[in-house]
């Protein structure tokens, strides 16, 4: 387990019989993700595109911070959920990403950076790459009890973070399981009408279904509870936007993560200006919100989740 967790193939595993090493590369594979693609940004975020053993490719970013490093995995190969300002919804979901192929990501940037299993160069993870982890339910619990495992890589649930766009039943499972990881809900709008707009989940369930769901998670695991909310102009950024968002968080640890959208081809939805972020983010603390803007990273590098993969394709 040292040897695959640390990135390892099975000629390198020097302490184990020739014989045996031979016979599992005959049935296994011991390193279902490989490194195909690095670019480097100027804030020094790291996108990787990874090819898979069937061929399919998919990616993620490392982001470097002062509390420690962390990297943006995938799970699945594309998405259904069909929102409009993502680019990892082109086309279509592909297929589910198994728990090991989730698992490969973190392994093979990790050693990539010099870690091995004992010795980690990364320390959180954000469920946040191409897919929607909740679609890929039973997978991705696997996942994540693989990861934090104490007698393998052990990394901290609570240093995991889980974006949904809101699937409302599957909220609900992963908190009567208790794994204690950090949920963020997509919720990018106040407003059923315009949720719809913007994504497809919404035609499924009502915002007020969808944020219950999260008062659930917190009342069950005890979790501050992360609304991401995507700042679009002239959709979802009134004060009126502001005051609902107030209202809706109410009563729970919570706190919202405004987005600055990247550009993304072939989506019409149109990004704010860095002023018109901040005064909508002075608007939440003027009404008791938690909430501040996110550091965005890896833009010169395609860093939003699916634009890489879309360029290759592309190709």
């Amino acid at each position: 387990m040292g040897w695959l967790l640390g990135g390892c193939d099975f000629d390198e595993m020097s302490n184990i019989p020739k014989e045996l090493r031979e016979s599992l590369a005959l049935e296994h594979i011991a390193r279902p993700i490989e490194i195909a693609e690095e670019l480097k940004s100027r804030d020094g975020s790291v996108k990787y595109l990874y090819k898979l053993f069937d061929g399919n490719v998919i990616e993620g970013v490392y982001m470097p911070h002062d509390y420690g490093n962390t990297l943006c995995v995938s799970t699945q190969v594309g998405c259904r959920m069909g929102c409009e300002f993502c680019a990892s919804g082109i086309g279509g979901l592909v297929r589910n990403l198994t728990p090991g192929e989730i698992l490969g990501q973190f392994v093979a940037v990790n050693r990539h950076l010099g870690g091995s299993m004992s010795d980690r160069k990364l320390s959180n993870i954000v469920l946040m790459g191409s897919g929607e982890p909740l679609d890929n339910f039973d997978n991705v619990v696997k996942f994540i009890k693989l990861v934090s495992d104490p007698n393998g890589l052990n990394v901290g649930r609570r240093s995991i973070s889980l974006s949904t766009c809101g699937i409302v039943e599957n909220i609900r499972r992963l908190a009567d399981l208790g794994l204690d990881v950090t949920l963020s809900l997509s919720l990018h709008a106040t407003l059923d009408e315009y949720r719809r707009k913007l994504m497809p989940i919404a035609n499924k369930y009502s915002v007020t279904e969808t944020v219950e769901a999260a008062r659930y998670y917190f009342k069950k695991t005890g979790r501050r509870v992360i609304f991401e909310y995507s700042m679009v102009k002239g959709v979802n950024m009134s004060f009126s936007d502001a005051r609902r968002l107030s209202e809706l968080t109410k009563g729970m640890a919570a706190h919202v993560n405004l987005i600055m959208l990247n550009k993304v081809e072939g989506k019409k939805v149109e990004g704010c200006t860095a002023l018109e972020a901040e005064r909508f983010c002075e608007k939440l603390v003027s009404l008791g919100v938690s909430a501040t803007i996110r550091r965005s990273m890896g833009a010169d590098i395609a860093g939003a989740c699916g634009q890489l993969r879309r360029k290759r394709l592309d190709l």
